[in-house]
């Protein structure tokens, strides 16, 4: 298994870490089988989606502000009832092909970090099962 840190700078942003993720499985060694990137956090999760046009990431953000906002009538005394609401409707793990070592991706497919309750540091973990 391979750990590896993300820092983010806001409350809430998509960071991405396809980078991250796919030194981590070159590393890991593994030639066939499933990358499983865990978001070991109650208040971020793991997704995949464009990454070519930064927008998209931003439009997420906005999206989920829009449909779970951050101040309500929520009984969490923390002040981040929000975040934990999104964390759970966006996931604490993906699973992705790996192929010749190389994680395998669509063309405009990114790996992210999915910050609600930022900034802070972030651990991602990152295993792979051989086929």
């Amino acid at each position: 298994m391979e750990r590896f840190e993300v820092a983010t700078a806001r409350r809430e942003e998509l960071t991405d870490v396809t980078r991250q993720v796919a030194d981590a499985v070159r590393a890991i060694g593994v030639a066939e089988g499933w990358a499983l990137v865990s978001c070991p956090h109650t208040t971020a999760g793991v997704t995949v989606n464009e990454h070519a046009d930064p927008d998209v990431a931003s439009d997420i953000v906005a999206g989920f502000a829009r449909l779970v906002p951050h101040a309500g009538a929520w009984r969490h005394a923390e002040g981040n009832a929000d975040a934990h609401v999104k964390a759970t409707l966006v996931g604490s793990s993906v699973t992705l092909p790996v192929s010749e070592g190389r994680l395998v991706l669509g063309t405009w497919q990114g790996v992210f970090l999915c910050e609600f309750d930022g900034p802070r540091r972030r651990s991602l973990l990152v295993s792979v099962l051989g086929a």
